[in-house]
C-alpha cells in the first residue's frame, strides 16, 4: 500500500511576519492572494487540514475543500502565544535557551518538541495505513517535525529546517517507511 503525502505549510500571518508566537490568527491579504495564485494541485483522496484558521483560509484560497483533524495543530507554545520571541529572550533567556536546546523541554508550558513530533508521527502512520493521496495542509512547526521523523534525524535538526509560509513539500510511504520526495 502506497501513500503519497503533500504537506502545505499555511500562508503568513502579521504574527509569522513580526516573528510573535502564533495564536489563532487569520492569513494576512497577500497571504491569501499568493495562495490563490499557487499552481493545481494533484487530485487528492484526502485532504486534511490543522483546525487554525490561517490553516483552514489557506486550504479556501487554494479551493481545496478540507476536513479538519487536530493531530495537525501547530506546536502549543503554552503562555508564550502572541508573544514576540524577542521578548521572551530577554525576560526568559534561560527558559528559552532551554526550548531550543532540549526537545524534551516546554518551559511555557505548552508542548515539547519531542511531543509534536510523536503527535506527527503518530498521524503519518494512520495516513499511510490508509494509503492514497492525502493533502495536509498545516504548520510550519508539524512539518518540520514531519521532515525529521522521516529522516529519523534528532530533534535537534528541527532549527536547521526552514519551511516558508506556503511551502509544499511531498513524502511517501510504502507502508514500512516514509521517504522524503524532492
Amino acid at each position: 500500500m502506497n501513500t503519497r503525502l503533500t504537506w502545505i505549510c499555511h500562508g503568513a500571518t502579521a504574527a509569522s511576519r513580526k516573528a510573535l508566537f502564533p495564536l489563532d490568527e487569520p492569513l494576512d491579504d497577500r497571504a491569501a492572494e499568493e495562495a490563490g495564485r499557487m499552481a493545481a494541485l494533484p487530485r487528492a483522496d484526502r485532504i486534511i487540514t490543522s483546525p487554525a484558521l490561517r490553516a483552514r483560509q489557506t486550504a479556501e484560497a487554494l479551493r481545496l475543500q478540507a476536513e479538519t483533524d487536530q493531530a495537525l495543530r501547530d506546536c502549543d507554545h503554552g503562555r508564550w502565544a502572541g508573544r514576540p520571541i524577542t521578548a521572551i529572550g530577554a525576560e526568559e533567556p534561560d527558559d528559552l535557551l532551554a526550548w531550543m536546546s532540549d526537545p524534551e523541554a516546554a518551559p511555557h508550558g505548552g508542548e515539547s518538541f519531542l511531543a509534536l513530533r510523536r503527535r506527527v508521527a503518530g498521524w503519518m502512520d494512520e495516513q499511510s495505513l490508509l494509503a492514497g493521496h492525502v493533502i495536509a495542509i498545516s504548520h510550519a512547526a508539524v512539518i518540520r517535525a514531519a521532515v525529521a521523523h522521516v529522516l529519523q534525524a534528532p530533534l535537534s535538526a528541527f532549527w536547521l529546517i526552514d519551511v516558508e509560509p506556503l511551502a509544499v513539500l511531498r513524502m511517501t510511504s510504502n507502508g514500512q517507511r516514509w521517504s522524503l520526495r524532492l
